[in-house]
């Protein structure tokens, strides 16, 4: 009989992407899509004068972490979130820095996966395309630069 996969455990399936949340300072705000969540360490390769092997060894360097980019539609609401984007189109020169926490979720609502990026601010915004045949969502882009990244599970 060939097996239908209902007698895995639920821990050998992989999770869904599709159920995170954005938290700002407190506030949930809901996002289509967020990537770059991807921290990157630079490579040192060292060779010191007494060593017998003909190679480099490779060590960890500085870390670098790249912009995340967060896609959603264009609403008429106001929060925090708004606030913050106000104040960074007025003030590209300091932009308020803070805490944003992304989740990833099970199917009952509980994190699996937490990323923390600390002292984040608002880099670049990217308005929708308008196109008068379209029949897509109007959504916008915002590129968040921040100085270090937590990932957690559970």
């Amino acid at each position: 009989m060939a097996d239908d996969g209902s007698a895995q455990q639920e821990s050998t399936w992989p999770l869904p992407k599709f159920y995170f949340q954005v938290n700002l300072d407190g506030e949930l705000i809901s996002f289509q899509e967020a990537t770059g969540l991807d921290p990157d360490a630079q490579s040192i390769e060292y060779r010191h004068s007494n060593s017998s092997a003909s190679s480099t060894i490779k060590m960890p360097g500085i870390k670098k972490f790249g912009n995340v980019t967060l896609k959603k539609g264009i609403v008429l609401a106001n929060g925090k979130f708004m606030g913050w984007l106000k104040q960074a189109k007025s003030a590209w020169k300091s932009p308020a820095r803070d805490t944003i926490t992304i989740k990833l979720m099970d199917q009952d609502g509980d994190p699996t996966m937490t990323w923390t990026l600390a002292n984040a601010w608002p880099t670049r915004i990217t308005s929708t395309d308008l196109k008068s045949d379209g029949n897509d969502v109007a959504l916008e882009a915002l590129d968040i630069a921040y100085d270090g990244l937590t990932i957690a599970n559970g």
